[in-house]
C-alpha cells in the first residue's frame, strides 16, 4: 500500500514537473529558448561522456542521439543570411553533427569530449548575449540580428 502511494506521489510530481517545463518553453523568449537548447545540449553531452567512460553504451547512445536532435534543430533554425558569422556557425553544427554520429557509432569518448569543447564556449557566448539584450526587444534581436527564428 505504501509503495503504491509513493508511486502515485512520484508520478504526480513528474506530471507537475513536465507541465512546468512545457509552460516554461511556451512562455520563453527566443533568446531564452536558444540558451535552454544549449544548456540541454551540453547536459546531454556530459551525460554521454560519463556513460561512455562507464561503458554504459545504451545511456551514452540515448544522450548522443538527443544531442544530435538538438544540433539538428539549431542548424535548421539558423538563418545563414542573417549575419556574417552564421555560415561559420552552421559549419560548426555540421561538423559537430558528424562527430556525434561517429562518437555514437564507434563508442568514441574523445569525439564526445571534442564536441563539448566546441560547444561550451558557444553556450557561454549565447548566455552572455541574451543577458545583454533588453527584455522587450530580445525576440526581435535574436530572430533578426542573430539569425535564429
Amino acid at each position: 500500500m505504501m509503495m503504491a502511494i509513493m508511486s502515485m506521489m512520484g508520478s504526480n510530481a513528474q506530471a507537475r514537473r513536465a507541465q512546468f517545463n512545457r509552460e516554461s518553453i511556451l512562455s520563453a523568449t527566443p533568446a531564452r529558448l536558444l540558451t535552454m537548447l544549449y544548456d540541454r545540449l551540453l547536459l546531454d553531452l556530459n551525460r554521454a561522456q560519463a556513460a561512455q567512460l562507464n561503458q554504459d553504451w545504451q545511456v551514452a547512445s540515448e544522450n548522443l542521439l538527443h544531442a544530435q536532435a538538438i544540433v539538428s534543430e539549431l542548424s535548421t533554425s539558423l538563418n545563414v543570411e542573417a549575419w556574417d558569422g552564421a555560415e561559420g556557425l552552421f559549419a560548426i553544427y555540421v561538423y559537430v553533427q558528424n562527430a556525434l554520429m561517429s562518437a555514437n557509432a564507434h563508442r568514441d569518448v574523445a569525439r564526445t569530449v571534442e564536441c563539448i569543447g566546441l560547444l561550451e564556449p558557444l553556450r557561454q557566448t549565447w548566455h552572455e548575449a541574451a543577458e545583454q539584450l533588453p527584455a522587450q526587444s530580445m525576440g526581435a534581436r535574436i530572430g533578426g540580428e542573430l539569425g535564429y527564428a
